[in-house]
């Protein structure tokens, strides 16, 4: 899989560049790094990118984080904290990153994997991780376990470099093949099948304080499915002749 570095509003210039460094360190070179409403980025952050800097005049600039994962197969939300309150309706279990790695390598698997840092003050919002389909937490003290973004990127990079592909270096060689690889549908073709969902339990007059949970648990679920394009085809499909009986039947009693 093509692995792809996602900063979510990021503050502190200086930060940007020594993501770009670690990013070089690892073997990710240009087209890795997107960022979601970036400070201006000045000669604090060439400085401490150094020899990646080169990475800083190829990130990709957006306005949104649905821009920066819209291709993405897979999106992986990164997080201080291991448990989140119940009361949130957020009880997305965490990964590490060697379990995540760990996920990853499992068959031949063709697509973007997104992952996605928050801002170094709040991190990532409940709402924001609620629409990834894994969500990473990095194993540090109790009594000081906020990382310094670059530091953060760092850890996860380095458990994560041999399972994604090096972009634009000067060899041909990927870390894994993506013959006869298995194409997993994009964020997108998710999104539009949770709205599909969304629409299907409105129609059916599902419990409206049961929705949102509901909804949460069905993210979860088919995000670790991984799914591929036709099967988010057979899902819709499967749906719509549900709404197509549901309809007959209301026509009919009439």
């Amino acid at each position: 899989m093509e692995l792809r570095t996602v900063l979510v509003e990021p503050k502190n210039e200086e930060n940007i560049g020594a993501v770009a460094r670690v990013l070089k360190n690892f073997g990710f070179y240009n087209y890795n790094l997107y960022m979601v409403k970036p400070p201006s980025i000045g000669s604090k952050a060439r400085y401490v990118a150094s020899h990646a800097r080169d990475l800083l005049a190829t990130a990709r600039i957006v306005s949104t984080i649905e821009e920066a994962v819209k291709d993405a197969s897979i999106v992986v939300g990164t997080t201080s904290k291991r448990g989140i309150s119940k009361s949130k309706q957020l009880r997305m279990g965490t990964l590490t990153p060697s379990q995540l790695k760990e996920k990853i390598k499992r068959g031949n698997k063709e697509g973007i994997l997104a992952l996605l840092f928050g801002r170094e003050d709040i991190g990532l919002l409940n709402e924001e991780l609620k629409r990834c389909d894994m969500v990473v937490s990095i194993p540090t003290s109790p009594d000081y376990p906020v990382m310094n973004l670059s530091h953060a990127v760092a850890v996860v990079i380095y458990e994560l470099r041999d399972t994604g592909k090096y972009t634009d270096t000067d060899t041909d060689t990927d870390t894994v093949s993506t013959s006869n690889a298995l194409k997993l549908a994009s964020f997108e073709d998710k999104e539009r099948l949770f709205r599909h969902i969304q629409t299907f339990l409105d129609e059916i007059e599902y419990k409206e304080h049961k929705k949102e949970r509901t909804m949460l648990m069905l993210r979860r679920l088919l995000g670790r499915a991984e799914l591929t394009p036709r099967e988010i085809q057979t899902l819709r499909g499967i749906l719509r002749k549900a709404e197509w009986k549901i309809l007959y039947s209301h026509t009919s009693n009439r």
